[in-house]
């Protein structure tokens, strides 16, 4: 059993290793390549299994099978074959020959150019034979490349290596359950923050991808998408997850993209996520230059999509090379063209053009779009006037690898009233950061969309810009005009400054105090003056008294109640997840839903318990279902699986097994839970080893300092370096050769005798310790396999939710405590006026001086 998360690290380990110095946006074409060959290879012989109605075989003997009938039927099976999947990959042709080969010691690079060649001629003349040809082309996949290798030797170990990667990894069986394809588009993301500004061209992170498929979906009536800088084709997959898997069946698929290496990637990554041939239309060409999809029946409306979703090269330079006029039908309607210098507005009319009346497009474009004047403020106006400009998205900057820039996205519709507003989204804010990027969160992307789809205004966050708005800012569009930062810095306050006391003002934007314990806040408080107050109790006392408030402790138990509810609810369901579960669709239900719970208390984050569910699927229950689904809870649980550990550099890296692992069940989990006294026992004995370090490093720092007992006795006994510098540790051998030659009763025996004593305590411990480890290791494993019922339900319930409740529970004071801190410091920013301060600073001055006089009177 190998999980999609299993299988993603493995390929991506493989690629770093097999690559070596080779750029990786170059690295790439030849591994997705390859692997994209074996699903060729592995669909053909699937495709021969099940029309020659053969039952359970081996991989080889289902290649002998077909090797025989192709000897015996030739072009007749080829034709066969071809009927059912557009194309055939003959026998000596197969990814499966190839590894024979390998295994035989007869492997050449030259077969493998062969293959890839041949294919070309296997495809079938159809209406799908498009959607294969070029793939395998020398442009994209020249296995003659010296970065493959210096020598035909060079390359030929480093290709076989790769084509081994793939060996065991049956494409067809992967595809189904979408695992495959999730593999790939996986690799493609690694790949493209490995390649940096390269990646530009051809990949969209993931978190982009999905707020703009996420709204593009939420369009009635999906049956066709269309994105025309189609790149490795994961906007339109990202749209297609969204979608119900009834629209789904029919979504036409279409796409163009300029770089011949990109588009044959397109091709492959939507034939493995199981987009039919006859489903997707994507051209090699440029998406400016020439208009396309046309209909040919109606020349200056061009085809129609029901979403468009789009990542464009930022700002490209001389997009106009075909001199196109503003007479196009793209660009007539706006009445001039897109500076030449910069692109962006190009590529939005080119998508907005082929946009069907009641769609919605979804584009990622640079701030400057918002803002600039001269033809593309000319442009901006018109889509306004026109009411094209849905809602417009600002993102953090550094989310793309190939550019630190913001960026925004923005939604265009063509059925909306002249009046609607324009909902403004300043999601800049929102994001954490990992290495050199900032990510957006899933709490992040889902509360722009739900923003967006309820069109709600939210203070500092979303704004609905209204006609007169836009127009009294003359059409500038920049985000700041319309929503405000959330500035939470407390301005400072002269006067209290000067007379202290904190202002009342400052106290009653103490929003959720003053409505959840309003009493308590004012029992807490003593005006002093009119308009500023003082605390009469420490915050601490307060914090105490507000968390411990009836209504307080009442909202907390609800939360918990219903918490528990939702735990108890999706842990029966998980448990009992099949072959036939939606496991997406299951993760969706569950985040919903503990937004759903959340909303429902006035003040709590809902979001920050959707990432709580979110970070649960990421890091458990993504790798568990898929293994549930694919046996059973009790049997995976029992279940245990080679503890592989990467051993050896270089040349000698390699992996080994080191033990078991539960597929399911943590070993550190049933060591804490299952046998708590054996691992008391070792940490026991652990503990006693820090004290005895301790005790050692004690005895070696008094030994470095001269004229003392300790240096007398023990000095000679501490390890020396190559300058014959003392070292933080003792010399075992020194230390017992020492100890003999002792008289016994004077303190340097004594000393030696505890150096000695202590040495041999650890010693004897740290033995224990790893007969001990070593023992438990071993129960464990047998253990796995013998968990019963109770004990795996206990068990994995602790590894899924075993802080869920807790987490969910304690988002009810975290805005109270959040308001407390803000008191806390204005205690502290208003505790001392600026006399007190002065008067103070005149006293240290005086004693200064004091002092001063005193020094020189001596």
């Amino acid at each position: 059993m190998i999980t999609s998360e299993e299988i993603k690290r493995r390929l991506w380990d493989g690629a770093n290793e097999l690559r070596g110095s080779m750029d990786a946006s170059r690295y790439k074409d030849y591994m997705l390549g390859l692997m994209f060959y074996k699903f060729l290879s592995d669909k053909t012989l699937e495709t021969f299994k099940s029309t020659a109605g053969l039952g359970q075989v081996s991989e080889s003997e289902l290649v002998e099978e077909y090797t025989k009938a192709k000897e015996e039927y030739g072009a007749e099976l080829d034709k066969m074959i071809q009927n059912v999947i557009g194309y055939y990959v003959s026998p000596e042709y197969l990814y499966q020959t190839w590894l024979k080969d390998i295994n035989s010691g007869d492997f050449e690079v030259q077969k493998v150019t062969d293959s890839l060649n041949n294919f070309e001629r296997t495809i079938s003349v159809s209406g799908d034979s498009d959607d294969f040809k070029g793939l395998f082309s020398s442009s994209t996949l020249d296995l003659t490349d010296t970065a493959l290798g210096s020598n035909l030797n060079e390359r030929s170990k480093n290709i076989k290596a790769l084509i081994l990667l793939f060996a065991d990894l049956n494409m067809v069986a992967l595809q189904k359950g979408d695992v495959l394809g999730d593999a790939y588009e996986y690799l493609i993301g690694q790949f493209a923050m490995e390649s940096g500004k390269k990646a530009g061209e051809f990949y969209t992170p993931r978190q982009v991808s999905e707020v703009m498929a996420q709204i593009a979906a939420k369009t009635s009536n999906v049956k066709s998408i269309y994105d025309p800088t189609v790149g490795s084709g994961s906007l339109l997959l990202t749209v297609k997850k969204h979608l119900s898997k009834d629209v789904q069946k029919d979504l036409e698929y279409y796409g163009q993209e300029k770089n011949t290496a990109t588009y044959n990637l397109t091709r492959m990554n939507l034939l493995l996520h199981g987009v039919r041939p006859e489903k997707m239309t994507i051209k090699n060409g440029d998406t400016l230059s020439q208009d396309w999809p046309e209909d040919p029946e109606r020349p200056n409306e061009g085809v129609q999509f029901d979403a468009v979703v789009m990542n464009p090269p930022y700002s490209a330079k001389n997009w106009n090379k075909s001199e196109l006029k503003v007479s196009d039908p793209r660009f007539a309607d706006f009445g001039v063209l897109p500076p030449d210098s910069k692109g962006d507005f190009a590529f939005l009319l080119h998508g907005l053009f082929h946009l069907g009346i009641n769609g919605t497009m979804a584009i990622v474009l640079p701030h400057g779009v918002l803002f600039r004047g001269s033809a593309e403020g000319e442009i901006r106006k018109r889509l306004l006037d026109k009411g094209r400009i849905d809602t417009i998205i600002g993102l953090p900057s550094n989310l793309f690898t190939n550019t630190g820039i913001p960026v925004v996205v923005m939604i265009l519709k063509k059925n909306r009233d002249l009046g609607d507003p324009v909902l403004v989204i300043d999601a800049s804010h929102s994001f954490i950061k990992v290495g050199k990027q900032n990510i957006l969160q899933e709490k992040d992307i889902a509360k722009i969309v739900d923003t967006y789809s309820n069109r709600a205004e939210i203070p500092g966050y979303s704004h609905l810009a209204t006609r007169e708005e836009i127009i009294k800012n003359d059409y500038n569009m920049n985000i700041p005009r319309y929503v405000e930062a959330d500035d939470s810095e407390i301005p400072h306050e002269v006067d209290a400054h000067l007379f202290g006391g904190i202002p009342q003002k400052n106290i009653e934007d103490l929003k959720i105090l003053n409505s959840t314990v309003p009493d308590v806040l004012k029992s807490s408080l003593n005006t002093i003056r009119p308009g500023y107050v003082e605390l009469v109790k420490t915050v601490d006392e307060l914090r105490t008294e507000v968390l411990s408030d009836s209504r307080v402790v009442t909202m907390t138990q609800e939360v918990e109640t219903k918490a528990r509810d939702y735990v108890s609810k999706y842990w029966d369901i998980l448990r009992n997840v099949d072959g036939s579960s939606n496991l997406t669709q299951l993760m969706d239900d569950m985040l919903v839903e503990v937004k759903e719970i959340l909303s429902e208390f006035k003040y709590i984050d809902a979001y920050d318990g959707y990432q709580i569910i979110a970070e649960i699927w990421k890091n458990v229950l993504t790798h568990d279902t898929e293994l549930i689904a694919s046996s059973d809870f009790y049997t995976i649980g029992r279940t245990r699986e080679p503890n592989l550990v990467t051993k050896g550099t270089g040349k000698n890296k390699r992996e080994e097994q080191d033990g078991w692992v539960g597929s399911i069940v943590p070993n550190d989990l049933i060591a804490k839970r299952l046998y708590s006294t054996e691992l008391e026992d070792i940490e026991s004995e652990k503990s006693r080893v820090q004290e005895i370090d301790n005790e050692l490093s004690e005895l070696v720092e008094a030994a470095k300092v001269e004229d003392t007992d300790e240096n007398n006795a023990l000095y000679d006994v501490i390890k020396k370096n190559d300058e014959d510098e003392p070292q933080d540790s003792f010399e075992s051998k020194s230390v017992i050769a020492e100890f003999k030659k002792a008289t016994k009763g004077t303190i340097e025996y004594d000393l030696l005798k505890t150096v000695e004593k202590l040495m041999t305590e650890k010693s004897s411990l740290n033995k224990a310790i790893k007969v001990e480890e070593k023992a438990l290791k071993e129960m464990i494993y047998e253990r796995i396999l013998n968990l019963n019922d109770e004990e795996i339900d206990s068990l994995v319930h602790e590894k899924w939710f075993g802080n869920t409740v807790h987490a969910l529970v304690s988002l009810v004071a975290i805005p109270l405590k959040t308001e407390l801190s803000t008191l806390e410091m204005l205690n502290k920013r208003y505790e001392n006026t600026f006399s007190e301060i002065d008067t103070e600073s005149r006293d240290l001055e005086s004693m200064f001086e004091s002092l001063m006089s005193e020094l020189v009177a001596e």
